[in-house]
């Protein structure tokens, strides 16, 4: 081969390792660090950019974007001398690529060693209780302090999230009878209430009915005597009137009073359980005959009583008998 040929490879070789050793391009996310010989000179941002060939060189290549680091699981032992399982999450964020380089060693372990240890520290401090109920407040505490101890390394510590707690087993039962002996008694409580709520509404309701009948019987009994009340006055003023008109020498009304009451009798007499025919008279003509006769009886004892010696009153003319009907016959009663 020629020997011009080689040396135009060599250049075309050294031209190509030239170029990609001073033109650099960084990726989105991403920030790198220039040294020139050894020495941290700048931080290249996304995009393209140029270096001094043969000075200066990429030195660390750092993840700019939201990192998340996984706490290993580890025992702690509370404030009560109880023995957990702990382990969880941290989202950290590189802020300045030059301190995440150049002043600590290996970044994730070194954080998440200073989880570990802060973590038991935090968990250590509470009891079995707190530490099972209290989350969120731990995340908050190992945030606080993560924060301020990555703050000179150049790292945000944006979140701290505890993943599990693992009591030991038999704190697990007693935890799980102490749940179930507190929801029973929970269940007793509450069907208690609900059997006093139960019978003081049974109770207000019988109360309120006793109210509301006693206030009808009260009403009704009001009633009641109202209308014997008005009955008896308008017995009185019946009687009175009768007792004028026969003052006044008027027997009809008498007459009226009487055969009324005769008809009344009768009327029982027919209704009685105790009759098992009933017997209608054939004249009832005979009737008014009797009550004419009972009114002249009383017209003569009135006469006798306001006058004095006078002669016997003409009896009146009896009235002429009806003819005769046929007897009706006797009905059965049923």
């Amino acid at each position: 081969m020629d020997f011009s040929v080689l040396f135009f490879v060599a250049l075309v070789v050294l031209a190509f390792v030239l170029l990609f050793s001073v033109v650099k391009i960084v990726p989105q996310g991403r920030e790198f660090t220039v040294e020139r010989f050894g020495k941290y000179t700048r931080t290249l941002p996304p995009g393209i950019s140029l270096l001094t060939p043969f000075v200066e060189k990429v030195g660390r290549r750092m993840n700019m974007m939201e990192q998340v680091l996984d706490v290993p699981t580890q025992e702690v032992i509370t404030k009560d001398n109880a023995v957990v399982k702990v382990d969880g999450i941290v989202f950290i964020q590189v802020m300045d690529a030059a301190r995440a380089a150049y002043r600590v060693d290996d970044l994730p372990y070194a954080i998440s060693q200073l989880c570990m240890t802060n973590l038991r520290t935090v968990v250590g401090s509470m009891e079995l209780d707190e530490v099972l109920s209290q989350r969120d407040a731990i995340n908050t505490r190992l945030l606080h302090v993560i924060d301020a101890a990555t703050e000179p390394w150049g790292v945000k510590a944006n979140r701290i999230e505890i993943k599990d707690l693992t009591p030991p087993t038999d704190i697990t039962n007693a935890m799980a009878r102490q749940m179930k002996a507190e929801r029973e008694r929970r269940a007793v409580v509450t069907e208690a209430d609900g059997e006093k709520q139960a019978a003081i509404t049974r109770a207000e309701g019988a109360k309120q009915a006793a109210i509301l009948e006693a206030e009808g019987r009260r009403e009704a009994a009001f009633r009641d005597a109202e209308a014997r009340e008005r009955e008896a006055e308008a017995e009185a003023r019946a009687t009175e009137m009768v007792s004028n008109a026969i003052a006044a020498g008027d027997v009809n009304a008498i007459n009226y009073f009487v055969a009324q009451k005769y008809v009344e009798a009768f009327a029982e007499l027919a209704r009685s359980p105790q009759q098992k025919t009933v017997i209608v008279p054939a004249e009832m003509g005979a009737l008014v005959g009797t009550i004419a006769g009972v009114g002249q009886l009383v017209s003569l004892a009135q006469d006798q009583q306001q006058s004095r010696p006078a002669p016997a009153p003409i009896p009146a003319a009896p009235r002429p008998p009806a003819p005769p009907r046929p007897p009706r016959p006797t009905v059965p009663r049923t």
